[in-house]
């Protein structure tokens, strides 16, 4: 008898917007339509149901033992690093005898970088097809935005790899939340670098509360500049590459091909400002729909959470 394949847990960051929530879910049932011999399920670090340990008591009730969990996240900052892993050891207390493995997160992947061009020819009416069209065309890509400043790096990286070779007169970048520059601020830079058409690029999966923010600032800010022209693309959303791109980071979490960047993490390198969080153990957070607050198990890591 063949031992079957590990199944899916795909872990998500949580948000206060339902419709956001939804597409999660939604994509997690793509998934397992997509996979019907793999049992998939998924969960929220916080902020939204169904909470992570839920997912994984679903897939311990039909069974199973081992799984590789995906993180459906972009750029691997504190969640990636710590929480999801923290949260998994606590699960893994909980229901003795599993066993999983953990992949990487998605960003910045060709895949994802061929998506998000696809959406800024959208946002052009199609009209930017060739590096002579976009030879006009600045944009400004905007990250979540952390304290981690490795992952707000990757936003920096995915900017400079969409820049690369498609004609575009610059891609810059800013962030919605926690990191500088801000919309507002990025946009200026954008202007006071001369440019007169503007795309603002979201580097966001799924809609939501700071996508929604993110349209906002910039409609706010191009009322004020009506001599430039600004428009604003659409999340990445649930396309056919990222369903591929999951089940990839799924196949080298069951190999065991696992290459996360640890260069430059907060957790393992005293980075000038960061040098407390060296070392920390990693905690889960508390999802307020589990109802296993009593288990306070912790993951200490001797300074670092993720799988190698």
């Amino acid at each position: 008898m063949t031992t079957p394949p590990p199944a899916l847990l795909i872990a998500g960051h949580g948000t206060r917007d339902e419709a956001g929530a939804e597409a999660f879910r939604d994509f997690v049932r793509q998934l397992g339509d997509r996979h019907p011999d793999l049992p998939v399920a998924g969960g929220f670090i916080e902020l939204s149901p169904p909470p992570l340990g839920e997912a994984v008591a679903e897939l311990v009730e039909r069974g199973v033992r081992r799984f590789a969990a995906v993180p459906l996240m972009l750029v691997s900052a504190g969640h990636a690093k710590g929480d999801i892993p923290a949260a998994l050891s606590r699960e893994k207390e909980r229901h003795p005898g599993i066993s999983y493995t953990y992949g990487r997160p998605l960003g910045p992947h060709p895949s994802l970088l061929s998506v998000l061009e696809r959406r800024l020819d959208e946002a052009l009416g199609g009209t930017a097809r060739t590096p002579q069209d976009r030879a006009d065309v600045t944009v400004l890509l905007v990250g979540r935005g952390s304290t981690d400043p490795d992952a707000n790096a990757e936003v920096y990286k995915a900017a400079r790899l969409l820049w690369e070779g498609r004609g575009y007169a610059g891609v810059e970048t800013a962030f919605v939340s926690l990191a500088a520059p801000d919309v507002p601020s990025g946009l200026d830079r954008c202007a006071k670098l001369g440019a007169r058409r503007i795309v603002v690029l979201p580097y966001f999966l799924f809609t939501g509360i700071l996508p929604d923010r993110v349209r906002q600032q910039t409609e706010g800010w191009a009322a004020a500049h009506p001599e430039v022209e600004v428009r604003s693309a659409d999340v990445i959303g649930p396309e056919p590459e990222l369903l591929d791109l999951v089940m990839e980071r799924y196949e080298e979490a069951v190999k065991g091909d696992l290459r996360m960047n640890c260069d430059s993490c907060v957790y393992r390198i005293a980075l000038p400002g960061f040098e407390d969080k060296v070392g920390l153990p990693q905690q889960p957070h508390f999802h307020p729909d589990d109802d296993g607050h009593h288990h306070h198990g912790h993951h200490h890591h001797g300074g670092h959470a993720h799988a190698h």
